[in-house]
């Protein structure tokens, strides 16, 4: 019995690289902030009959209307950032 040569195989179509997956960047999460608040205007002054007072410090730099904000140790000017500390912590 004579064999008969073997058919040969086609060849298997040339190995192109996958395209390439796109790497996905981790999606950014936002940090919960706290919301913002506006200071009431009343709670700055104090009104005694026809007399005004005002409750907190002004800034030495931007003068009257602007108020320094209270924090532990010190006094901040929100307009400008000039900053006053105090020693000992403020009761506000």
């Amino acid at each position: 019995m004579s064999k008969a040569p073997a058919a040969p195989q086609p060849a298997a179509p040339p190995a192109t690289p996958a395209p390439a997956a796109e790497e996905k960047k981790p999606e950014k999460k936002e940090k919960p902030r706290a919301p913002k608040r506006r200071i009431q205007v009343h709670k700055l002054y104090k009104v005694d009959g026809n007399s005004l007072s005002r409750l907190r410090k002004e800034c030495q730099r931007c003068g009257k209307g602007y108020f320094m904000a209270e924090h532990g140790d010190r006094l901040t000017c929100g307009n400008c950032g000039y900053t006053t500390y105090v020693s000992g912590p403020r009761k506000g």
